[in-house]
């Protein structure tokens, strides 16, 4: 690990990259079209179409501008487009991003048209998507890799094999100074006592435990549900083997290894500041929200174990698979990038199934695509927390 060559870019405010994308990022479902034609037009940049952004109030448009600001700001993001119905919240998504230093540019269609915005829009993305590629990589040490986790698709083989490997990866980096952060609210029943006591301070542990009790009553218990039948475990959950939400838990907090406690618990797309370390952040346990909310976190690796087979990537950040069950290497080959297998068969420890997750972490981080980025797979998912107005 300490031998490690790695090669990413370094952003105007200091963090690293691993990806050097150029996005066009629409602010509200309205604008889609727009920023879809404007890549289109330009090659090499890429839209983000997404469902949300208009009438939201509260925390889940605090949730929104967060997901959207983070998204734009990510260090896998060299320039972004931004594109609005109206100005004002284009122009408080712009200001958030331009923090960074990074190049941003907003545009609004509201007294303008699709066809003048677009055409304003594609010049200036023209001019970024050049600029951003003459910008090179240069060697950078792991202390600067932000790392998330979230399985999905888990069966008995994920709390045996893949999430230990991603909770054995941890323990090996997160003392060499890397960020990493776990999250799935609803899936951490049944072993909320075991995640309480990972909490670096009682400070910490009781904020933690208000996130999850939250979740229990104002979402279980406020619907009236005496369970999560239907939801947690999944139906292919229980065509894997596992028969309760407390067998997936123990599994899923696998993935933050046995030395490490979490500094913080974060909000969704909150980024961390407390410094390098393990974090805590409250989300969705579905696959493509929760990936979101960590890459609007800051988190430009994400680490995805699954049992019965996923295949999520997410439009900027890199998204490995690692999976312990034969079948699904057997049936689902191409979205596997880490085959880990050999636990199950006796033939590998958990200690080199981390460093083989860790051998492609650097892969990874040095350029190469993971299946789901030669899949196409550019899942995005933006959070909502209540109606709109």
């Amino acid at each position: 690990m300490n031998e490690m060559t790695l090669t990413g870019w370094r952003r105007e405010n200091n963090r690293v990259g691993v990806r050097n994308h150029v996005l066009i990022l629409p602010l509200d479902d309205l604008s889609n079209a727009a920023c879809e034609a404007v890549a289109n037009n330009i090659k090499g940049t890429m839209a983000i179409p997404h469902a949300y952004g208009r009438l939201q109030f509260g925390e889940d448009l605090e949730v929104h501008f967060r997901t959207l600001i983070g998204t734009g700001a990510n260090p896998n993001v060299a320039a972004v487009i931004v594109i609005g119905i109206e100005p004002s919240w284009t122009g408080r998504v712009v200001d958030g991003i331009r923090k960074t230093g990074k190049p941003v540019e907003g545009f609004w269609i509201e007294q303008h048209g699709d066809i003048n915005t677009i055409a304003s829009a594609s010049r200036k993305a023209k001019e970024f998507v050049q600029w951003a590629s003459e910008l090179k990589r240069e060697p950078v040490p792991v202390s600067d890799l932000w790392i998330s986790t979230k399985c999905g698709e888990s069966d008995t083989t994920t709390g045996l094999a893949s999430c230990p490997a991603v909770g054995n990866m941890y323990d090996k980096l997160i003392p060499q100074g890397i960020y990493g952060v776990f999250g799935e609210t609803s899936e951490i029943t049944g072993g909320e006592h075991l995640a309480r006591k990972r909490a670096i301070s009682p400070e910490i542990e009781e904020k933690w435990f208000k996130m999850w009790k939250a979740y229990q009553d104002d979402v279980i218990e406020a619907h009236k549900t005496d369970d999560l039948s239907d939801s947690q475990p999944t139906k292919g959950n229980i065509l894997g083997g596992l028969t309760t939400i407390e067998e997936k838990a123990l599994g899923n907090l696998e993935k933050i290894g046995h030395n490490s406690k979490f500094l913080d618990a974060l909000q969704p797309a909150e980024t961390p500041a407390r410094g390098p370390g393990l974090y805590y952040m409250d989300t969705s346990s579905a696959a493509a929200e929760c990936v979101t909310l960590m890459a609007a976190a800051g988190y430009v690796i994400h680490t995805f174990p699954t049992g019965q087979g996923n295949v999520i990537g997410n439009p900027i950040v890199p998204v490995i698979k690692i999976t312990g069950n034969p079948r699904t290497v057997r049936t689902m080959p191409e979205h596997i990038d880490v085959d880990v297998t050999g636990v199950l068969r006796r033939e590998m420890t958990i200690d080199e199934a981390g460093d083989a997750l860790i051998d492609n972490i650097g892969r990874t981080a040095n350029g190469r695509l993971t299946a789901a980025e030669a899949l196409g797979h550019r899942e995005f998912s933006m959070t909502k927390l209540y109606r709109s107005a």
